[in-house]
């Protein structure tokens, strides 16, 4: 009895197992727009600033990574193999090599210049947009954001985090859905000026590769341009006070059309906060389109959570 016990929890094990390396293979890269759970890696890209980060990531940064870490690992048990008190009971006195220290000195600066000048080529190009369709203006406050649009010429507003009638944060994804979310189209140069009214924040978007210090009495310039209608999450990932989890990001992007729709509705309703909010409401289908794509993939979640039982 004793072995088919076991046998059975072997094979809940592999079903378990399988299942999740099904889920693995099948998750739609779309749904990482937002944290996952379990996620591995950077969520998808959606601009080309994100396009040139992950380009230096992928195929310059982790190569690097990879050779020296297997490099001082190899080297680590070399030492220990060959240099061990049993093997080698007498150590040698060496105090200097003229090799060795020129090439343990050469080889990190070729290394460092290999890393530099596509950094610096990628900070040249994430740090401001030559031919701006449009510029959002962002200004950190404790705990929330404001938005305004200067060419729209649509007044400041508050974005706050969603919450019930005792404060308490709700909305899904967690800890992410604001009451006014940021509009802007797709396929245009944004140009984004940040700023701080109080204390340093950060206006930090990881599917744009966006990272932008709010600091009192400076402003700082980036840019983006999306390239697909979605909704993107970010966060204030600059330690700012005790409600500094509550600082999210929600941006919608859409296409033209919809964005004048949408800034010609904001125009009109000045400083009618329940005038503005209808603006949304042609946004929100297909808001709710994207939620339903992201709910899609969770009966794989189901499966493997049913195979382990």
């Amino acid at each position: 009895m004793g072995l088919v016990a076991n046998c059975k929890k072997i094979w809940s094990v592999r079903r378990a197992l399988d299942a999740l390396a099904v889920l693995m293979l099948t998750a739609s890269p779309a749904l990482a727009e937002e944290p996952q759970p379990w996620q591995m890696g950077f969520q998808p890209s959606a601009s080309a600033v994100r396009d040139r980060v992950d380009q230096l990531h992928d195929h310059i940064l982790m190569p690097i990574i990879t050779v020296i870490t297997l490099f001082v690992l190899g080297l680590l048990l070399y030492v220990m193999v060959r240099f061990n008190a049993k093997r080698h009971p007498v150590p040698s006195k060496i105090s200097h090599n003229t090799v060795l220290e020129l090439a343990w000195t050469t080889i990190p600066i070729i290394i460092l210049l290999v890393i530099a000048i596509p950094s610096f080529k990628l900070l040249y190009f994430e740090d401001k947009t030559a031919h701006a369709d449009m510029t959002l203006k962002v200004t950190g406050h404790q705990w929330f954001w404001s938005y305004e649009y200067p060419d729209q010429q649509i007044a400041s507003f508050d974005s706050h985090i969603l919450t019930n009638d005792n404060g308490d944060p709700i909305g899904s994804p967690r800890l992410l859905q604001v009451d006014s979310p940021v509009v802007l189209p797709v396929h245009a140069n944004v140009r984004i000026l940040v700023e701080g009214s109080d204390v340093i924040h950060s206006w930090f978007m990881p599917s744009f590769g966006v990272q932008e210090y709010a600091v009192v009495g400076r402003t700082n310039e980036s840019w983006v341009n999306i390239d697909r209608e979605g909704v993107y999450y970010g966060q204030c990932n600059q330690i700012c006070g005790v409600n500094h989890p509550f600082m999210p990001i929600e941006v919608l992007g859409v296409s033209p059309a919809k964005f004048t729709a949408w800034t010609a509705c904001t125009k009109a309703a000045k400083d009618d906060d329940k005038a503005r909010a209808a603006c949304y409401k042609p946004l929100e289908a297909d808001k709710a389109d994207a939620e339903k794509v992201a709910a899609g993939d969770g009966g794989a979640v189901t499966v493997a959570a049913s195979a382990a039982q």
